[in-house]
């Protein structure tokens, strides 16, 4: 696939002894929704040739926090609570997300921006609820259950606030079979999860501990896999981005809808004619 290259001369930076130019690529949709998981539309400004490409660095945030946490769920060799990597809600996902959301927005990223946004706010709340020290479960307290932690009220609370985090994921499943299979996939699993996991803590109230093990570790392998997809959305936009030559397939869906490259103007005298 050949880009369209072309070199404008800007003239010379005397002081500091460099020759200056400015670069215009021309990329084509199915590559740019690749990189920036964005429909190509027409746009004002030269961001996208001034800044970094930022959407790696939110799935870096997203992929490590998603594969932490569902390794935990997993119980891998004897893991349990996550006290000791509470840092994924609040540090690594987080802050990589923001980071990456205020960027995709100043490029104009919609779908990214909104992605970005999305799971940095999933995380942080999340993980608000796995703080030890806020001891969130006390106002629920029992003389046989002095935590709390085990109260139908709490565990029901928390199910229902994941179910609405599963349609949440759900709604944007939907806008991802607009740019790729893997994202798709992504959105889909997460969403599984989610409304697994809801599952999970309402056997917890109901007193079906075991069962709720069992969703537990359901829910868990859904993120390990998303984690999976997600490392591997990740490695291939750093690949682009650093100009490795990789057919690493994502499944492009953009072939199936009308193209967004144009201008709405131009697409509506189109759709007339």
């Amino acid at each position: 696939m050949a880009n369209h290259v072309e070199i404008i001369p800007n003239g010379h930076d005397v002081e500091k002894g460099l020759h200056r130019t400015d670069t215009t690529v021309t990329m084509p949709p199915e590559l740019f929704e690749k990189l920036y998981l964005t429909p190509k539309v027409p746009q004002v400004g030269d961001y996208k040739q001034r800044f970094a490409n930022p959407t790696a660095l939110g799935f870096l945030g997203f992929v490590i926090s998603t594969f932490t946490f569902s390794m935990v769920l997993l119980g891998w060799g004897g893991a349990s609570g996550f006290a000791p990597v509470v840092g994924i809600f609040f540090f690594t996902g987080p802050v990589l997300l923001l980071f990456a959301m205020i960027f995709e927005w100043i490029m104009g990223n919609f779908f990214p921006m909104m992605v970005m946004g999305l799971f940095s706010v999933f995380w942080l709340s999340f993980g608000v609820l796995q703080l030890p020290t806020l001891e969130l479960g006390l106002p629920y307290a029992t003389s046989s259950d002095p935590t709390g932690n085990s109260s139908p009220a709490l565990n029901t609370d928390i199910a229902l606030y994941l179910i609405v985090w599963g349609f949440a994921f759900f709604t944007f499943f939907f806008f991802t079979l607009k740019i790729n299979t893997v994202f798709a996939f992504i959105f889909g699993l997460a969403s599984a999860a989610v409304f697994v996991l809801a599952g999970a803590y309402f056997k917890v109230a109901a007193g079906d501990f075991a069962y709720a093990v069992r969703l537990q570790k359901a829910g868990g392998s859904l993120l390990f896999v998303v984690a999976v997809l997600g490392w591997y959305m990740t490695f291939i936009i750093m690949a682009g981005e650093m100009r490795i030559t990789l057919a690493l397939p994502v499944g492009d869906l953009s072939r199936f809808w009308p193209r967004t490259d144009v201008d709405l103007a131009t697409a509506a005298r189109q759709r007339r004619d």
